[in-house]
């Protein structure tokens, strides 16, 4: 200035965008003038009497209040003065301000939150100086300040050494292993870094990539002895070449003579030559070249600058820097980034140019290009610049005004945008359609060779949207919520519900008001209730609120958009508001409710209640749901030595009292008392009934709050209804029509002993718990359909069911009629099943058409229902009697077995989905039997059994499923059936072939071949005997339960083991321990090597503990190691078939009850064909009596196994030899010794004594080492277990010699 000015401009803070640094100026600014009174609190408006000094001061107040305007004025730029509307005082300049900037409490919480997070995940990057990243990190430190959350200088200090980049890392170290972290400050930390980063600086070789590499040529002036000094010495003096110019390379240091290359490169590019050839070609095809701007050679300015941007081809926006003029001002740097430029008909490209706004002239750093490798010589009024591989780059003359200036077009790099565009549609197409953010991190961070820079395209990419598109993501948060009490109300059904409740209600439906978010919530019995439901809520919180629904948002289920419904809304003036098809989060506060009914986190600080009613609810009397309740009984109800109380359940609180709804599981009462003491740590055991279930007329009897009963029929919704404070429902259950008609309950049958073996169709009479033992080994690994929507959208299923439709055709199997008056159609259901064979792999789809045989009468649907099945037993005699003689098995398969049984009853069955004739009342009468039906099973075996009786088969006695047929010479024919499997085999292929061609024109058969998979058993023939075994099924289990990948063991249980029933310890889920119980039962038919390890662990199912599922874990580790282990029956033609046995016990094993195990196993073939590991069902007094218990049950079976041999017309010798290592027992069973110690024996066990005095069978004595029942009574050592396995006729699969 020319001249100092008698008072001191004060200097105004400009607005620059942020709020919180431009308050805390001006605030001070105007303190600092003692004029913030007019801020906070403001001008005082003047009372309408107010006296003449009051206006005086007043008018004092404005005139400074201007004071303060004309500050904020000159603070704030004209369009965002503009957008102030009120600007009376600077109180509303300032407070508008606030709002605008600053916003409400929830935007600065919002605003606070991203502070957070943008401080939880900085990072310093690895061009950031020290100073540069304490400035960020402490910049959004104190954005987070103003905001109301102060970060402790301590967490500044912690997240700045946690986030530093890895060069720091030892500094890190040594702060932290010198100082205490949480007492040094800010400023210490920052001075720290800084000295180490000097020293970095110093200590680091910088190498640059950039285009135009400068070096600063050394002078030699001066004495001394080196041979290019300049000056004098006593050097050779030979001349300087450093300045000299090549006129064939135009490099220094040389003559042309001297020249190396003799054609040298005309072009200079930056990084790689041959790739920037190819971008100058497209360049001066595709780019825009701007005019020629002048260029200014600076060895003033410390960087290339600029003030175009769009000039710049790669432009870093987040850079920020300034740069100090001549005249001490200051401009900023926004920016940096590469510039192309055009000389001489040549690209050359400049990098690290800084972007200044406002700078009329371009700038190019001499002092920057000084760190290059390029040479700059000014000599004779002209610059030089040459490269030290490219030569003469350019040269330009001094101006009139003694300036150095380059004339050159910048390239435009605007029209290279559609060029890299098509390139990444390109580069798009030829990487299967991978995304653009995928293609970007393949080229940035150089993960292939050859991928250019791609811009990702605005326009999208059609095969994409038709093969990836995806559903828009649902807000979490709604950006509209109601102001007002009814203004939208939110509704949901949801069910049905099982159980249902007394009174058949299976749904419930819920109203939300979205303003207080309270519900309301109603049972129904139908769906189409919802509508009456709707009117009577409407009805009432109308009333309550005074006020009027506005809206109403839902789903588009039926029960909402029904005409009725639409109608009634139209007619009230409510609006619809209907959630888009497959998006239930539109309605996302009814479906939460579905839940849960727990208060919402919406209302803020206050409950649904309060925000409803406006009165903060009372908590006092809230208790457990479903505690023990302790009722108080009226004097006048009860006599004088009765109980004053009685148990009770609580359900919640009256509607229509001031007191507590109870219910009584004894009686099935409601009770309604005040009178309450209440036990909520106690619950009712609901599995003890202490009264015969009631009829519904006592659901009539309530007890009102005195005592008193109130005669009056109750609904069964109406035994729980809903409160108008917590609208709670709770159900009961109901009891069975079959069980409320008659005062007892339903006579239990016990089955006979005799039908064992049979399947009697009794299945799907047992309840729920034994059902769900029966299905404990079953294996479901695969995704089959479970209904027919979803089955009828494959092909394959479609099919399938196509097939099973034409099979009950072919067989005549029904017709289609009317169902006659009085009588009831049984319902059919589709069931699919994948069939696979013994690789795994897929051998068919199945679709079978059930009837659901649960709903049938007994007495009036079926009478008769067993049939039976083969035994294990019996299979594995016959492979064991096929091997001996070098026959081959096969297998066949009915098809639709059960279709081909005759029915003598009169069933009716509704039409199957997907194949319902036009007439849809009518039904289908069963002429053959059905899958599902209970006869279904004995209907099939009477078809197949009189079948074989027309073939001249002969039954067996001993095993109704095996059909025998002799021929002239010694031929035989063995048949053998379980359900629709058959397997048969013999000595003669001719009589195989006729009952084999016989069978396919009775029935729909299907030809399996040679048996291979039957029933989960894999079967291997070949020349040196059978093999069967069950890897892939035990490879399924190990799966099933995550074992597949767990460590081996030799043997399945510790030697020495016992396990008990631990009360004490804590138990562990009963449904998975049931479920690897059932799996590992079923691999007892090829392996008797874990019958005892797996019936041990049976034992246990009840209450199963830690323990017990640790037994388990090591029995599939030791399934694990011998998965494929299995039985091997030897082929020998020369020596027939001998049938021995081995018995065992184990005295008093069991701990709990002291009760010993009963195990034999009967050998022939050269393996075990019988085995049992069974808990004895006496406790016995002594070894002597267990042994004798256990051989008696061994020669029940094996004169069950000598008779059904002897049916094959494999002869037995007249004795079974029976080993037993116990020689007392021995003894008893031929003489009636040992009176005194064996009278108490039960006088089924001495039929052993009658056996053996007839000669049937024999006890001969062997060695403990030789008793290969061992093996079933008692965990053994690895050796003795090993050696007692290999004697079982065990071994692996993959020692069979082929």
């Amino acid at each position: 200035m020319a001249e100092e000015t008698k008072y001191n401009h004060t200097k105004v803070p400009k607005f620059d965008g942020y709020y919180e640094h431009w308050a805390m100026l001006m605030e001070n600014l105007i303190r600092s003038k003692e004029l913030w009174s007019l801020i906070e609190p403001g001008i005082t408006v003047a009372p309408p009497d107010a006296t003449a000094e009051q206006l005086q001061a007043i008018e004092a107040l404005k005139l400074k209040d201007l004071k303060v305007k004309n500050y904020l004025f000159q603070s704030i730029e004209r369009s965002i003065m503009e957008t102030i509307l009120v600007r009376n005082t600077s109180k509303d300049i300032w407070d508008a301000m606030k709002r605008k900037y600053q916003g409400s409490t929830k935007v600065k919480r919002a605003h606070l939150q991203a502070l957070k997070r943008e401080f939880e995940v900085l990072e310093m990057k690895d061009n950031e100086t020290v100073e540069q990243y304490f400035s960020r990190t402490l910049a959004i430190a104190n954005r987070m300040s103003a905001q109301g959350q102060t970060l402790q200088e301590v967490e500044v200090v912690e997240k700045i050494l946690r986030s530093l980049s890895s060069k720091f890392n030892y500094v890190v170290c040594s702060i932290e292993e010198s100082n205490d972290v949480t007492a040094m400050s800010i400023d210490s930390l920052q001075s720290s870094l800084i000295v180490q980063e000097q020293r970095m600086k110093r200590q680091i070789e910088v190498t640059d990539e950039q285009a135009l590499k400068i070096s600063n040529p050394e002078k030699g002036a001066g004495r001394g002895r080196g041979r290019n000094n300049g000056g004098r010495g006593r050097g050779r003096g030979r001349q300087n070449k450093e300045f000299v110019e090549c006129f064939k390379c135009h490099k220094l240091g040389h003559y042309q003579s001297e020249c190396p290359e003799y054609e040298g490169n005309a072009h200079y590019a930056e990084y790689n030559s041959v790739e920037e050839m190819l971008l100058m070609s497209r360049t001066n095809q595709e780019s825009k070249v701007n005019a020629i701007e002048p260029w200014y050679l600076d060895s003033g300015c410390s960087n290339h600058m600029i003030g175009h941007q769009d000039w710049f081809i790669d432009f870093d926006d987040s850079y920020r820097d300034s740069v100090k003029l001549g005249d001490d001002s200051r401009m900023a740097v926004m920016g940096k980034g590469n510039v192309r430029l055009k000389i001489n008909d040549l690209v050359h490209v400049i990098t690290n140019v800084y972007f200044v706004p406002g700078l009329k002239t371009n700038l190019i750093s001499i002092g920057q290009l000084q760190q290059k490798r390029v040479t700059v010589i000014f000599k004779d009024d002209v610059c030089k610049i040459y490269h030290e591989e490219k030569g003469l780059l350019f040269t330009t003359a001094m101006s009139s005004n003694r300036m150095y200036m380059i004339s050159a077009a910048v390239i435009n790099p605007r029209c290279l945008m559609s060029a890299k565009q098509e390139s990444t549609v390109l580069w798009h197409g030829r990487y299967g359609h991978l995304h653009f953010k995928g293609l970007n991190t393949l080229s940035k961070k150089q993960m292939v060779k050859g991928l250019p820079e791609l811009e990702e395209i605005e326009d999208n990419c059609v095969d994409c949207l038709a093969g990836k598109q995806s559903r828009d993501s649902i807000p979490k948060q709604a950006n509209w919520r109601a102001s007002a009490k009814l203004e939208l109300v939110h509704s949901d059904i949801c069910g049905p519900i099982t159980p249902q409740s007394n009174g058949g209600s299976r749904y419930f439906i819920t109203f939300t008001d979205d303003f207080s978010r309270k519900t309301w919530l109603y049972v129904l019995k139908e769906k189409s209730l919802a509508l009456e439901c709707f009117k009577s809520f409407k009805a009432l919180v109308e009333k309550e609120a005074k006020c009027a629904i506005q809206c109403l948002r839902t789903d588009r289920g039926g029960e909402y958009t029904s005409n009725a419904f639409s109608d009634f809304c139209s007619k009230e003036g409510i609006k619809r508001q209907l959630t888009a098809a497959y998006t239930p989060q539109q309605n996302g506060v009814s479906e939460r409710k579905n839940r849960t009914l727990s208060p919402t986190l919406s209302v803020k600080d206050m409950t649904p209640e309060e925000a409803w009613s406006g009165k903060k609810p009372s908590v006092h009397h809230f208790k457990v749901f479903g505690c023990v309740a302790h009722v108080h009984i009226h004097d006048s109800q009860r006599k004088k030595l009765d109980d004053k109380s009685k148990k009770c359940v609580l359900l919640g609180v009256s509607e229509e009292s001031k007191a507590y709804k109870l219910y009584d599981p004894v009686e099935n009462k409601i009770i309604i008392s005040r009178d309450v003491i209440f036990e909520e740590s106690k619950s009712w055991n609901w599995n003890k009934s202490k009264k015969p279930a009631r009829t519904d007329d006592d659901w009539e009897e309530i007890e009102s709050a005195d005592g008193s009963n109130d005669e009056k029929p109750v609904d069964a919704d109406d035994q729980f209804p809903a409160t108008n404070n917590e609208n709670m429902v709770s159900e009961t259950s109901s009891d069975s029509e079959a069980e409320r008609s008659s005062p007892l309950g339903p006579r239990i049958r016990k089955p006979s002993v005799r039908l064992n073996d049979y399947v009697t169709g009794q299945a799907a009479e047992v309840d729920e718990d034994e059902l769900e033992l029966h299905n404990l080994a079953m294996i479901n690994t695969n995704n089959d359909p479970v209904s027919y929507t979803e089955a009828v959208k494959h092909e394959v299923w479609r099919n399938a069911m196509d097939i099973e439709m034409e099979s009950i055709k072919n067989n005549d199997t029904w017709e289609l009629t009317t169902l006659p008056a009085g009588c009831n159609s049984i319902g059919v259901k589709w069931i699919y099943k994948t069939k696979y064979n013994e690789k795994g792999e897929i051998d068919k789809h199945k679709a079978r058409l059930v009837a659901k045989g649960y709903t049938q009468k007994h007495g009036i649907d079926y009478h008769e229902v067993f049939a039976p099945v083969a035994r294990w037993d019996t299979i594995r005699s016959i492979l064991a009697f096929a091997a001996n003689n070098g026959w081959k098995i096969y297998q066949l398969d009915v098809k639709s077995a059960f279709l081909h049984g005759e029915l003598s009853e009169n069933i009716y069955v509704s039409q199957p989905l997907g194949y319902i004739s036009k007439d849809k009342s009518l039904v289908y009468r069963l002429k053959k039997a059905l899958y599902g039906l209970k006869q279904a099973p004995r209907a099939w075996y009477s078809k197949i059994e009189s079948y074989f009786s027309t073939e001249k088969f002969e039954k067996c006695p001993y095993e109704h499923t095996l059909f025998v047929k002799y021929g002239m010479e010694n031929e035989i024919l063995l048949v053998s059936l379980y359900v629709d499997d058959l397997i048969y085999t013999g000595n003669n292929q001719k009589l195989m072939d006729e009952f084999k061609s016989s069978m396919k024109k009775k029935f729909a058969m299907t030809d399996l071949g040679k048996m291979r998979f039957f029933l989960g058993v894999e079967v291997h023939q070949n020349s040196n005997g059978i093999f069967i075994t069950q890897q892939k099924y035990a490879a399924e289990v190990l799966s099933r339960f995550g074992m597949e990948h767990c460590n081996q063991v030799s043997s399945p249980i510790v030697p020495g083991c016992k396990l008990v029933k631990d009360e004490t310890e804590q138990g562990t889920d009963a449904t998975v321990y049931k479920q690897m119980i059932g799996c590992l039962m079923y691999l007892l038919a090829t392996r008797p090597d874990l019958a005892y390890s797996v019936c041990l662990v049976a034992r246990f199912m009840e209450r199963p503990t830690e323990m017990h599922v640790t037994a388990v874990k090591r029995i599939m580790r030791y399934l694990k190691g011998t998965l494929g282990f299995g039985i091997q029956y030897k082929f020998n033609s020369k020596s027939g078939l001998c049938l021995k046995g081995w018995c065992d016990s184990d005295y008093a094993g069991d701990l709990d009850d002291r009760k010993s195990t009963t195990g034999f196993v009967f050998m022939l073939g050269g393996g075990a064909v019988s085995w049992s590991s069974k808990k004895q069902p006496i406790v016995t007094l002594s070894t002597t009596e267990a042994e004798y218990v256990s051989a008696a049950a061994c020669a029940c079976q094996g004169i069950w196994l000598k008779n059904v041999l002897n049916y094959l017309k494999l002869k037995q010798s007249e004795c079974i030899m029976i080993y037993c290592d116990n020689s007392s027992s021995i003894k008893l069973s031929k003489n009636p010794i040992m009176h005194g110690r064996s009278k108490h024996i039960d006088v089924r066990f001495h039929f052993l004594r009658d056996l053996t005095k007839d000669g049937a069978v024999e006890l001969v004595h062997c060695r403990s080492e030789e008793q290969l029942a061992d093996l079933l009574t008692k965990p053994l050592k690895l050796e003795a277990f090993c050696k007692l396995r290999e004697g079982l006729g065990m071994c692996d699969v993959s020692s069979l010699v082929h």
